[in-house]
């Protein structure tokens, strides 16, 4: 039986990863800890100015790449498929961040922002996976798969009291996209698995946490919001050898909130 050292276990030195919506927030935590740790890391955002200024800074302590593209639409997703075959011939890891949220009184919820959110967060995951395949494919084998790791959320685990119904309808079918996808991905060498997050710190969460940071910690059995490591750990641990068997999980990255009913 082999075994491996730490350096060994949890390395993702060298690996070619892609983070969608990696300029800012969650996806930020998890591209630069990636970088850190010695990947080199595509971001994708669709502000094509800060997606670029975001890489150009990271790159200051690694290997970072932008490639700025709105993967809510075909077009996009095509764009950003296209840009990255040019200059690779193989994935190791796409990180599945990209989001939105809507905030609206249920009686009043617009069919725009739900399809909005619905669109970005669970169909782009759903094709930019399918289009990306033949890449992961190239860096897919059962002993030291490729991944696909997709960024949910405890609002996909239980009800929120903000008024975001399409947000946890479309964390809750990432969630099981997941799962699906990891027995579709069965024999191919490719592993698929869901981190859901608490509450973090993001352009997402900044209002909500400007009001109510102390009554969110003071429930949370943590007594703390989430850190930039706490978000790029998990996915350094799901994207190196240590992970190499989990497959079709969903890991609440959260200080225990999913298992409070509502908040």
């Amino acid at each position: 039986m082999s075994s491996l050292h730490n350096n060994e276990l949890f390395s993702v030195k060298d690996k070619t990863v892609l983070v969608t919506g990696g300029s800012r927030g969650i996806g930020l935590m998890i591209a630069r800890t990636l970088v850190e740790n010695g990947a080199k890391v595509y971001i994708s955002s669709r502000k094509a100015a800060v997606c670029q200024a975001v890489a150009e800074e990271l790159s200051k302590i690694g290997n970072c790449i932008a490639i700025p593209a709105d993967i809510s639409t075909a077009e996009g997703r095509a764009y950003l498929v296209n840009a990255l075959k040019e200059q690779e011939t193989g994935l190791d890891v796409l990180v599945n961040n990209a989001g939105a949220n809507w905030g609206a009184p249920f009686k009043d919820y617009p069919e725009s922002g739900y399809d909005k959110v619905m669109d970005l967060n669970v169909k782009s995951i759903f094709f930019l996976t399918q289009d990306l395949l033949p890449l992961l494919l190239a860096k897919a084998s059962l002993e030291q798969p490729a991944n696909v790791i997709n960024i949910g959320s405890i609002d996909g685990m239980r009800v929120s009291t903000l008024d975001n119904s399409a947000y946890g309808v479309s964390k809750a079918a990432v969630h099981h996209l997941t799962k699906i996808l990891a027995v579709k991905m069965q024999g191919k060498g490719i592993t698929v698995n869901a981190v859901a997050p608490g509450p973090f710190r993001s352009k997402m969460t900044e209002s909500m946490l400007d009001a109510f940071q102390k009554q969110v910690e003071g429930v949370n059995p943590m007594k703390r919001i989430g850190m930039d490591g706490d978000m790029g750990g998990i996915v350094v641990f799901l994207a190196s050898r240590a992970g190499s068997y989990v497959n079709g999980a969903v890991i609440p990255v959260d200080g225990g909130m999913h298992l409070l009913s509502m908040v």
